[in-house]
């Protein structure tokens, strides 16, 4: 027994140190591959399949994308190219779709304008600076923008949408009778894009009727 107890501790210790060498290459080895992977760049399924159509069906897929836009609703050039610009990278395919549709007669922004802020002074009665902020958040050049709006206000002036304003508001809240009523009102017609001179004027004539029929 004296004789093999020291051969099997032996054994046993060199069976330990090559499990705990082989688990130091194993650990190693697979750290290696784990570095390996990470290093690797991963492609995007999305981008993958992009790499593989053909110039003709990026194209055309962004041919349909701007028409689908367009179907739900009215848009300016501009902001027809950044939305196509979301999910295509050539600026190159944007252009031509873009003018593909200018040809076509899809896309034009005098037209756009035009039509937006007429509809918009149908809605409501509004003011011109509102418009052309508006005009501007969707794009516009400016020159268009200003072409168009002088062709709505030629037809309906402010001063005739800010009587319609003054109206609307005081069937709601009656007329001002206090300096906060009023200023309320003044702030209100402010905000609805009318000029400075002509919202004091009309406040003063709104207050000055309520005091003469309290008279």
């Amino acid at each position: 027994m004296r004789s093999v107890l020291p051969a099997v501790a032996d054994g046993f210790l060199i069976c330990t140190t090559v499990v705990v060498l082989l688990g130091v290459l194993c650990g190693k080895s697979f750290e290696s591959r784990m570095r390996q992977r990470r290093s690797k760049p991963r492609t995007a399924p999305e981008e993958s399949r992009a790499t593989r159509r053909t110039p003709d069906e990026v194209r055309g897929r962004a041919f349909q994308r701007a028409v689908k836009l367009l179907a739900a609703k009215p848009r300016s050039i501009e902001e027809l190219r950044e939305r196509l610009a979301e999910r295509c990278s050539s600026k190159s395919v944007i252009e031509t779709v873009i003018n593909r549709l200018r040809e076509y007669g899809y896309l034009d922004d005098e037209r756009y304008a035009l039509g937006y802020a007429t509809s918009k002074v149908r809605q409501q009665p509004i003011g011109r600076r509102r418009l052309e902020l508006s005009l501007a958040r969707k794009k516009v050049d400016r020159a268009v923008a200003d072409e168009a709006l002088n062709q709505v206000f030629a037809e309906t002036p402010e001063r005739e949408l800010i009587d319609r304003a003054v109206e609307k508001r005081v069937r709601l809240r009656g007329r001002p009778k206090t300096r906060a009523e009023a200023k309320s009102l003044f702030d209100h017609l402010l905000r609805q894009g009318f000029p400075f001179e002509l919202v004091s004027e009309k406040v003063r004539a709104a207050s000055q009727a309520e005091l003469d029929e309290t008279e």
